[in-house]
């Protein structure tokens, strides 16, 4: 292999503030080969992408590309150099059009001047091989995040690239676009282009990759052909132990929550057109209810309705039976409501603040004392719940941009929860985290409604949904279709009523008395 290599990364050490995050890792990739690099949150994972990419200087180890030893000092450096990276986190310029985010740093020029129309060709074409059509002249921010995400892969194989490394590429994508995706990594490798794949989503690795490695704690504890380790074997590998029962069978254990408690919080035909079109929610104390619907289908639009963070046009909204109306966040908040958003980058964390800072960001108020801030009671909170949510850093000053994307999530999380809220609104909250991650934050979430709380759950992972939600509804192009309950919480009922637009038996009855 190491004849063959494209890339070889050997003995890399990596540190942050004195804590090890790398500890002489090797990885070896091969023209034409996918490898799958995979392993919980803290794990190394991401540090070692940006490590080979020059966003971090290692402390020691060698790279060598292409026969050649090098030491990029940049993304671009590593770009001109046949290296693409795809981010989890969208990386883009949101307020410049579709067109000039993929064609960035190769636009075509005519006469020493822009050539819009070549630019937008251009980009037309790269989307539509990966099936998105839209408009690219149209800013960034004006399309949601799966189509951002796509605009970065289109961006990132305009380069033609060697080797293509995408860093959760999916974790923001529909099962049809993950599919394109995959199609798209395997004519790549046919191509003889090398891939190093991150993902936690072990369905997708199994299908497209070739040879794995398994980072845990900054080490390499396995690395072999993917054929070779059984998925239960990789998941054990990963966490470092055996797997609790719940955990092989994919089950939270728990009682139905909420039957006979009273309404918390109520959303009658919440409209803001197109998004939201007739949108009802119901939650009572303590219940965990899930909100199903493919992209586009008004999940998130919901979800920021109920904390006042976007306006609507018409529809009722009811706290603990009282009529309310929230014009901004901060009235959400000051009703007991908390609100995890989807996009963590741009609307969760502040990247140059560090975790005691963005922990206690929403309680800062609740912390100042004549314009001072209470920097003993606020470490005593910051330290519990990093204790309660199992938080890896080296200290709460650490800049939380230098945490991984499960870690940083855990921090946005203990945020709302140091207000003591008593409806928690999360979206996606598992997006891009490892199987031992998601599995700690659905046992807290099962804990949060056991002591009460209300919580409701966006996901698009219908697995997380019949096993953890007391109640699923589910939405359609921005209304609420169907409502399922107990035993009828199923992948086959919530998926007929994304594809309908209403509950099986609704329908049936619907054509019966037609």
């Amino acid at each position: 292999m190491a004849d063959t290599a494209l890339l070889q990364m050997c003995g890399i050490d990596k540190s942050f503030a004195g804590a090890p995050a790398l500890s002489q890792v090797d990885l070896t990739v091969a023209p034409g080969e996918v490898r799958a690099l995979i392993g919980q949150n803290g794990a190394g994972k991401s540090t070692l992408i940006k490590v080979l990419t020059g966003v971090h200087r290692r402390d020691g180890g060698r790279i060598e590309f292409a026969g050649r030893e090098v030491d990029f000092t940049s993304t671009q450096d590593a770009q001109r150099s046949g290296v693409a990276t795809i981010y989890q986190e969208v990386n883009l310029i949101p307020y410049r059009s579709v067109a000039e985010n993929v064609c960035v740093g190769r636009a075509p020029r005519r006469f020493g001047l822009l050539d819009w129309k070549a630019i937008n060709a251009d980009a037309r074409t790269r989307l539509a091989a990966l099936d998105v059509h839209v408009d690219v002249t149209r800013p960034l921010y004006e399309y949601p995040i799966a189509t951002q995400q796509m605009t970065a892969i289109a961006r990132a194989l305009a380069f033609d690239a060697r080797l293509v490394v995408m860093d959760e590429p999916t974790s923001s994508l529909a099962e049809r676009e993950v599919g394109i995706l995959l199609d798209v990594i395997r004519r790549l490798r046919d191509a003889g282009v090398a891939v190093v794949f991150v993902s936690h989503r072990l369905d997708e690795l199994y299908a497209v990759c070739d040879t794995i490695t398994v980072l845990r704690d900054g080490q390499v504890v396995a690395d072999t052909t993917i054929a070779d380790l059984p998925k239960y074997e990789l998941v054990s590998t990963m966490l470092g132990r055996e797997l609790t029962e719940s955990e092989r069978r994919g089950q939270h254990v728990g009682r139905v929550r909420g039957e006979s408690a009273p309404t918390v919080l109520e959303a009658h035909e919440l409209r803001r057109p197109p998004a939201l079109n007739g949108s009802s929610v119901e939650l009572r104390r303590g219940e965990v209810v899930g909100l199903a619907g493919l992209l586009g289908s008004g999940r998130s639009e919901t979800a920021r309705a109920l904390f006042g963070a976007d306006p609507i046009s018409d529809g009722e909204l009811r706290r603990s039976g009282r009529s309310v109306s929230f014009s901004a966040p901060r009235d959400a908040i000051r009703a007991r409501i908390g609100f995890c958003s989807e996009d963590r980058k741009a609307e969760g964390i502040i990247p140059e603040l560090s975790v005691r800072e963005n922990l206690t960001l929403a309680l800062l108020p609740r912390l100042v004392r004549r314009g001072i801030v209470d920097r003993s009671r606020q470490q005593q909170i910051v330290q519990s719940f990093i204790d309660r949510l199992g938080i890896k850093l080296s200290n709460p000053d650490q800049k939380i941009s230098e945490l991984s994307g499960g870690n940083q999530q855990k921090v946005l999380l203990a945020r709302w929860l140091c207000t003591d809220p008593e409806v928690l609104i999360l979206d996606e909250p598992t997006r891009g985290i490892d199987v031992g991650a998601k599995q700690d934050i659905r046992d807290l979430i099962g804990e949060l409604a056991d002591e009460g709380m209300s919580v409701l759950l966006i996901s698009s992972e219908l697995e997380e949904l019949i096993t953890g939600c007391d109640r699923v509804l589910v939405l359609r192009d921005g209304t609420t279709v169907a409502e399922f309950d107990g035993s009828d919480i199923s992948e086959r009922s919530i998926l007929h009523a994304m594809a309908e637009g209403a509950a099986a038996g609704d329908r049936e009855e619907r054509t019966t008395d037609g």
